[in-house]
C-alpha cells in the first residue's frame, strides 16, 4: 500500500512539472513590428511617439538598413565568387600538372634523359682512367701512389651517383655530367704524364744499373796495345841488325 502511495505521488509530481513547463504565447505588436522592420524592412516602428522622441534617426533609416538587403548583397557577392573560384580551380589544376611534370623531370628515379645521352662517353673516359690507374705499378709506381689515384676515381663515381639521384631538371643534370666528364679527362691527362715520367725513370734506372755492372776492360786493352807496340818495335829492331 505504501508503494502505491509513492507511485501516485511521483506521477502527480510529474504532471505538475509538465503543466508548469507549458508554452504560452503573448502577442506583442511593437516587438513584431520592430523585428519585421529589422529583418525585411516592411512595417513601421511602434509606438511611433517613442521612436519620434528618442530614436528619430533610427526610425528614418531602419527600413532601408534591414538585414534582407545585406543578405541579398552577400548572396550576390557569393554568386560572383563562383566564377572566380572556378577560374582559380582551373589555374591550380593546370599548375599542378606542370609541377607534376617538373617533379618527374627533376626526380632521380624518373627517366634520366641526360644520362642516356652522356653515359657512353662518360663511362668510356672513366674506364680509360681506371685502366691507367692499374698501370701505375706496372711502370714502377708504389701501392700508395696507386691508391691515391684510385681515390680520385671514387670521387668521380660518387659525383655521378649524386647527380643521378639529385632533384634537378635534365638540362642541369646534363651540364653536371659534362662537367664531370671534363674533370675526368683532365685528371686522366695528368695521370698519363705521371705514367710517362715513371716509365722514363724506370728505364733510366735500368740503363744506369746496366752501365754499373759492365766490366771495365780499359787496363787490359792498354796492356794488349803496349804488348803489340813493343812486339812491333822488337821486330823492327831485329830487321835493322840483320841488314
Amino acid at each position: 500500500m505504501r508503494k502505491v502511495i509513492y507511485i501516485l505521488g511521483f506521477l502527480s509530481g510529474i504532471t505538475a512539472t509538465i503543466n508548469a513547463q507549458s508554452i504560452t504565447y503573448n502577442h506583442d505588436d511593437a516587438k513584431m513590428n520592430q523585428v519585421t522592420v529589422m529583418e525585411i524592412g516592411s512595417g513601421s516602428l511602434t509606438p511611433s511617439q517613442y521612436y519620434t522622441l528618442l530614436h528619430r534617426s533610427y526610425q528614418k533609416s531602419a527600413a532601408s538598413k534591414n538585414k534582407l538587403a545585406f543578405r541579398m548583397a552577400a548572396g550576390i557577392n557569393l554568386y560572383n565568387q563562383v566564377d572566380d573560384a572556378e577560374a582559380l580551380d582551373s589555374a591550380m589544376q593546370n599548375r599542378a600538372k606542370i609541377e607534376a611534370l617538373n617533379i618527374a623531370d627533376r626526380s632521380g628515379g624518373a627517366l634520366d634523359l641526360a644520362w642516356m645521352a652522356e653515359s657512353g662517353k662518360l663511362n668510356s673516359k672513366m674506364e680509360d682512367f681506371e685502366q691507367n690507374i692499374h698501370r701505375i705499378q706496372e711502370v714502377g709506381g708504389t701501392t700508395n701512389e696507386q691508391e691515391h689515384w684510385r681515390a680520385y676515381y671514387k670521387v668521380y663515381q660518387s659525383a655521378i651517383k649524386a647527380t643521378q639521384d639529385a632533384y634537378m631538371p635534365n638540362a642541369q643534370r646534363k651540364k653536371e655530367y659534362l662537367r664531370i666528364h671534363a674533370d675526368v679527362a683532365k685528371k686522366n691527362e695528368t695521370l698519363l704524364l705521371y705514367l710517362v715520367r715513371l716509365s722514363k725513370a724506370r728505364k733510366t734506372s735500368a740503363l744506369l744499373a746496366a752501365t754499373n755492372n759492365r766490366e771495365n776492360n780499359k787496363a787490359r786493352i792498354v796492356r794488349n796495345a803496349m804488348s803489340r807496340w813493343r812486339g812491333a818495335g822488337w821486330n823492327t829492331s831485329g830487321r835493322g841488325l840483320e841488314e
